[in-house]
């Protein structure tokens, strides 16, 4: 049976029914319409489908939409602002930290909560970070480049 549920995602008060078992990831996707949260394992491993919940870098699959009663959520559809990439986007654009994009959005979820908390993280504490995300097209190092490249731009 569908139960209400009311959070804030992307700055807007969102309000739709979801059943109990309903991901979060399924309901941003489906309910919302929300596709660049992706869904990629299914196991919780891969990062594909992380979001932000209340700033914190979360694996929407592993939470009940539920769960996110209340709570802000931020998608990579709420980052760039009026036609500009932000500049998380823009260094994995420039220094190249995408390839296919499938896992992108994760990763850049990840590295937004990562630099709001670390504004100059070294290499090591970056690769800690985006430990739970993965990617198979780019290896690491241009994301870790990518990473380092929006933490200067940030910081400017």
């Amino acid at each position: 049976m569908p139960e209400p549920l009311s959070l804030v995602v992307n700055g807007e008060p969102r309000r739709l029914e979801v059943e109990g078992r309903t991901l979060l990831v399924h309901a941003l996707r489906d309910g919302l319409g929300l596709t660049g949260t992706h869904v990629g394992c299914d196991t919780s491993q891969c990062g594909a489908c992380t979001v932000l919940v209340d700033g914190r870098a979360v694996k929407s699959c592993t939470l009940l939409a539920l769960q996110a009663e209340g709570t802000e959520v931020t998608t990579i559809e709420s980052l760039a602002a009026d036609g500009e990439l932000h500049a998380i986007q823009r260094a994995f654009v420039e220094h190249h930290g995408l390839q296919c994009g499938y896992c992108t959005p994760g990763m850049i979820l990840t590295v937004h909560d990562l630099l709001e908390h670390d504004h100059d993280p070294d290499e090591e504490t970056i690769r800690r970070a985006l430990r739970g995300n993965y990617c198979r097209c780019t290896g690491y190092q241009p994301v870790v480049e990518s990473v380092r490249a929006a933490a200067r731009a940030l910081a400017t």
